[in-house]
C-alpha cells in the first residue's frame, strides 16, 4: 500500500468535486413521507464536542479535526457544504478509531493518541484530506438509516464524483463498499446523527476509500 498513490490519485479526484457538487441530484420527495426540514449543520454538530482532542476513540475528534483544516487552508473547499444546514446531504462520519486503522495500514505505526493520529492524516495534504472527505459525503438527498436498511444494493454517488455501494447484511445491518475491494466494508455503527435535519450522518468503523490501495 503506497502513501504517495494516495496522495496523488486522491489530490486527482478532488479536481471534480466541484462540478460533481454542482451536478448533484436532489433528494426526491418520495423517499420520505414526512421530510426533515431541520437546518442544524453536521458541522455544527461535529463542533459541540470542541476541537479538541480526548480518549474516546468511538467518537469523531479527528473528522471535525479534518474538516476545520480544509476549510482554514480553503474556506472556498467544497467541504463547507457540511456548514451550509439549507443543503441536504448525508455523510458517513469514521470515528476516530476507524482514522486510527487507516493511519497503521498506511504507516505501519502504532497509535495511542487521536491527536498523533491527526498528525499523520493531516500530513498527507489539504487536497488528499478533502478528496477523502468529500468520497464520505453524499449529497441531495437525506437518507436515513430505516430507508438505508431498505436500499441494498443501492450504488450512491458522492460529492468527490466516486461511488458507493449499500451492503444490507441480516436485513438489520448496514455496510458500505467503496472502491479498494480488499478492504474491509465499513459498519455503520451510530445511525441517524442529526435525525430530523435535512443534513443527517452514520458514523462507520472504517474511512471509506476513494481508490484501490
Amino acid at each position: 500500500m503506497s502513501v504517495r498513490r494516495i496522495t496523488t490519485s486522491a489530490a486527482a479526484l478532488g479536481l471534480a468535486v466541484a462540478s460533481a457538487l454542482a451536478a448533484a441530484p436532489s433528494a426526491s420527495a418520495s423517499e420520505s413521507h414526512h421530510a426533515p426540514d431541520g437546518t442544524r449543520s453536521l458541522a455544527a454538530v461535529l463542533a459541540r464536542d470542541g476541537s479538541g482532542f480526548d480518549r474516546n476513540w468511538d467518537d469523531f475528534d479527528i473528522v471535525d479535526n479534518a474538516v476545520q483544516a480544509v476549510l482554514k487552508a480553503d474556506p472556498k473547499s467544497p467541504v463547507g457544504v457540511l456548514a451550509d444546514g439549507s443543503v441536504p446531504l448525508t455523510a458517513f462520519l469514521p470515528t476516530d478509531r476507524a482514522f486510527r486503522r487507516l493511519a497503521s495500514d498506511l504507516t505501519g505505526k502504532s497509535y495511542s493518541s487521536e491527536s498523533a493520529v491527526f498528525t499523520d492524516v493531516a500530513s498527507l495534504g489539504i487536497p488528499t484530506v478533502e478528496a477523502v472527505l468529500l468520497y464520505h459525503v453524499v449529497p441531495g438527498a437525506t437518507v436515513t438509516y430505516r430507508q438505508a436498511l431498505r436500499s441494498d444494493g443501492a450504488v450512491l454517488t458522492t460529492a468527490g464524483g466516486g461511488t458507493l455501494t449499500v451492503n444490507v447484511e441480516s436485513r438489520h445491518e448496514v455496510r458500505l463498499k467503496d472502491a479498494d475491494p480488499d478492504a474491509l466494508n465499513a459498519k455503520v455503527v451510530r445511525p441517524n446523527i442529526n435525525a430530523g435535519n435535512v443534513q443527517i450522518a452514520h458514523g462507520v468503523s472504517a474511512v471509506l476509500r476513494p481508490l484501490d490501495l
